[in-house]
């Protein structure tokens, strides 16, 4: 297959994926996929390592996406192998700076959400198909060597699995894949809450920063991560039950 045929194919496994299927039901076995797996993929020492790379990236790319929509201009996104990450952008400084800081913890959780429930509803292959896209897109940000390499791994492995991933599989993936990134979200909040209850590298901290620049302190902005992660993460657990549900019947 030359590059012209590879490319066709990946383009129609893309666009097949703008549509609908049938929602997910889960069995015994759908449960250890969607439930079990991402718990070993998120509480495994050796395999997060991995994995908390991707949710790195999508921290960053929450920054990004609230920095673009309120009109302000992303420079560059960087990316570390020790799970750091920064955003950089510039535009008006206030309500647009804040959401911008903001909205990173917060973006594995919610996006954990939308693949669970677009598995459950049907939507998984658009999910999957408009994931990869938005993957390709944000190499152009990347800045550094390292974040480079994360990203278009990354994006090299959504782009296979939109490929070859049988369609069968899809809701399951997809919705395995928002488990994960829930707990992810729900892991690195408790990594954030660490770093300030024991006041160690507390000025690199999204709460910090953010409270610099407003009138509310770092706890408050803690909370407010709080708030939407611990929300995302149990809306998530009931789109999933639904599934259970219906695949009981």
């Amino acid at each position: 297959m030359d590059f012209k045929q590879a490319t066709a194919t990946w383009w129609d496994a893309i666009t097949s994926g703008f549509g609908r299927q049938d929602g997910l039901e889960l069995d015994v076995l759908g449960l250890v996929l969607v439930i079990g797996i991402p718990l070993v993929v998120t509480l495994t020492p050796g395999v997060w390592r991995f994995f908390g790379l991707f949710v790195t990236f999508i921290h960053e790319l929450g920054h990004a996406f609230a920095a673009l929509m309120t009109g302000r201009v992303v420079k560059g996104i960087s990316l570390n192998f020790d799970h750091s990450g920064q955003m950089n952008s510039f535009g008006r400084v206030g309500f647009s700076a804040t959401w911008a800081g903001f909205w990173g913890y917060p973006a594995p959780g919610v996006l954990g959400l939308v693949l669970a429930t677009s598995a459950v509803f049907g939507w998984a292959p658009l999910a999957l198909s408009v994931g990869a896209l938005i993957l390709l897109v944000a190499l152009i940000f990347i800045r550094n060597f390292a974040g480079a390499v994360i990203a278009v791994i990354t994006a090299i492995a959504a782009q296979l699995v939109v490929v070859f991933l049988p369609l069968e599989w899809i809701s399951v993936f997809v919705a395995a894949l928002g488990t994960a990134l829930t707990i992810g979200s729900l892991k690195d909040l408790v990594k954030v809450i660490r770093v300030h209850t024991r006041r160690r590298h507390v000025q690199q901290s999204d709460a910090y920063i953010l409270a610099q620049g407003s009138a509310l302190p770092a706890g408050a902005w803690l909370t407010l991560f709080a708030l939407v992660i611990i929300v995302c993460a149990l809306a998530t657990a009931r789109v999933l039950y639904t599934a259970v549900s219906v695949g009981a019947v």
